[in-house]
């Protein structure tokens, strides 16, 4: 009898183990996805309130687009060393200090007296949100299988559409109905509420414990008795810094559709600034949609053939350079809406094929690094040029014309994606060469 409920109670402690294996990894994707949420609510809110900053502090279009743009180019220039710290320190522990930072900054800005106060502020959000998206990511991709690393990128990366929806779209109604700080007060109560639970339900050594090590074939060999790829391979290819500037110069375009699309809704089609929100709101959803689906079509074409992640990003953004350039020379209509809304679902499309290269490209090791550069490259080429130098247009040829030239960066992020293409082969070969080295000398 003994014998038999040892037995037994092996099997249940197995069995128990690989249930929460099974779960576990998606209690980090939620969480680590609701705190991406917080981020860009923290982040995209401000752009409700546009017109109530410049009614009441007079505030030119430039200086506008600087408070939203400040956040993308703190955010680009602390991405690496802050990622890199995240590597070394525990990427639970960043998370959770990254959720508190960017969360009070918030609450900041709802006390801000003048625009130079809320600049400040401004900053301090995007020295919270400066890693976040890299090492997110990073802790996401550690506990689910390769495979799956186009989807889970591109419905992670999607978070920041949610989010801007959800911005843009509560900070409208708390500005409406309370004032535009309360929109500032109400999404850091919410990050603060976030970062506690991630705090109780995540940590290490749960990491850890589930972490899925790369397949032969899905990253980079390490030498043997080497614990950490060496910095230098962030940069040891030209497939990967194509695909840093690819994916970047098209998030140029979604960068000034968060920040200008309740203004121009305001300004072009004469809608209130409470329905230009709401409407904008639902573009960007669709934007966050299409980052999902164009993310898991990535990933089943890529089942045979790899390479076609480069194919399928180059597709997307042609879509995007089409569809946003017919709709943005057009007068203000309901057709105009809606083939805004068609080219919204693909203007991001290309994160999911693009992080997923990025991830093929560099080793586990530092990936957080990795996505921390990748981010750099997001955020300086695209969501924090876009808004700035739309706004620096509309100043000079007035918002509806500025918004004509924003679809033609896909052209640059096209030449990118398809000299990446064709470098694609002989970096892979570098990397297998370097790994056979490193190991050859090794032995």
């Amino acid at each position: 009898m003994t014998l038999t409920t040892g037995e037994g109670t092996a099997a249940d402690q197995a069995a128990s183990t690989r249930t929460v294996s099974r779960l576990f990894p998606w209690v980090v994707f939620t969480l680590t996805f609701g705190l991406l949420l917080s981020d860009y609510m923290s982040r995209q809110v401000l752009s409700a309130v546009f017109p109530y900053l410049k009614t009441e502090w007079a505030l030119t279009d430039t200086q506008l687009g600087s408070l939203t743009s400040i956040v993308a180019l703190t955010v680009g220039i602390l991405a690496v060393p802050l990622s890199l710290l995240g590597d070394r320190w525990g990427r639970a522990r960043a998370v959770v200090l990254m959720g508190v930072v960017w969360s009070l900054a918030t609450i900041g800005s709802a006390v801000a007296a003048d625009y130079g106060q809320l600049l400040v502020a401004r900053f301090l959000i995007g020295v919270g949100e400066a890693a976040y998206g890299s090492v997110g990511l990073a802790v996401v991709l550690a506990v689910f299988a390769a495979h799956r690393r186009a989807s889970l990128t591109g419905a992670f990366m999607a978070g920041g559409s949610f989010g801007s929806v959800l911005g843009v779209a509560l900070g409208g109604v708390f500005a409406a109905q309370f004032g535009w700080r309360w929109a500032f007060g109400a999404m850091g109560v919410i990050g603060l509420l976030l970062a506690a639970l991630y705090l109780v339900l995540i940590n290490e050594r749960k990491l850890a414990e589930h972490k899925v090590d790369d397949e032969a074939g899905t990253g980079p060999a390490l030498a043997a008795g080497q614990q950490r790829a060496r910095l230098s391979t962030l940069f040891s290819t030209p497939a990967v810094i194509l695909a840093y500037l690819g994916g970047g110069l098209q998030l140029f375009i979604a960068g000034s559709l968060f920040a200008w699309l309740p203004s121009y809704l305001n300004r072009a089609h004469g809608m209130a600034p409470q329905r230009a929100a709401g409407i904008a709101a639902l573009l960007i959803l669709v934007m966050g949609a299409g980052m999902i689906v164009c993310g898991m079509v990535t990933d089943r074409m890529g089942r045979r053939n790899p390479a076609s992640k480069w194919t399928t990003a180059i597709v997307f953004a042609v879509l995007t350079l089409v569809l946003l350039g017919s709709a943005f020379v057009m007068k203000p209509t309901g057709f105009q809406l809606l083939l805004i809304a068609v080219g919204c679902f693909f203007a991001a499309g290309t994160t999911g094929p693009t992080g997923a290269m990025v991830a093929r490209l560099t080793h586990e090791s530092i990936r957080a690094t990795a996505f921390g550069t990748y981010t750099f490259f997001n955020n300086l080429l695209g969501l924090a040029a876009g808004p700035i130098v739309t706004g620096a247009l509309a100043d000079r040829l007035g918002l509806e014309n500025a918004m004509r030239y924003v679809p033609l960066v896909s052209v640059l992020a096209i030449v990118a994606l398809v000299a990446g293409s064709r470098a694609y082969p002989s970096s892979l070969r570098k990397l297998d060469a370097a790994a056979g080295g490193q190991q050859g000398g090794s032995a």
